[in-house]
């Protein structure tokens, strides 16, 4: 079983991509960066509020879309386009993981799309 989630909690996606994809008990997230999905426009006025943007369009997903809560995150891929900001970025994602922290990685990249610090991705594992 494969289908599409979506929330208009959430960006929509700006490319041939999905907010999200349940297949069978595992929800993949796609990237998320920080765009108002009020607006359009990016929430990116220091690093701070990107990174709880970035937060809070996961969170939508997660919540809306599939029904999660930060608990049924297994995995999470961070990538920033400068490594100096993990200490801030790791603070803040901290918060979202009182227990039972996912796996994750953190990748440095050279850019990320409309220029954003960082880009968050989540995998989430939910039975039917």
């Amino acid at each position: 079983m494969k289908k599409t989630l979506h929330t208009d909690l959430a960006p929509a996606a700006i490319g041939p991509y999905s907010q999200a994809v349940r297949a069978g008990d595992f929800v993949f997230i796609s990237g998320q960066i920080a765009l108002n999905p009020a607006t359009g426009e990016l929430d990116a006025v220091d690093l701070e509020t990107e990174v709880k943007r970035v937060l809070s369009n996961l969170e939508a997903i997660l919540v809306q879309a599939a029904g999660g809560r930060w608990e049924d995150v297994v995995k999470c891929t961070i990538f920033l386009t400068d490594m100096a900001d993990f200490a801030v970025v790791n603070a803040l994602y901290a918060e979202k993981f009182h227990t039972l922290p996912p796996a994750r990685e953190t990748v440095a990249v050279a850019g990320l799309p409309k220029g954003v610090r960082v880009e968050i991705s989540a995998i989430v594992y939910l039975p039917l």
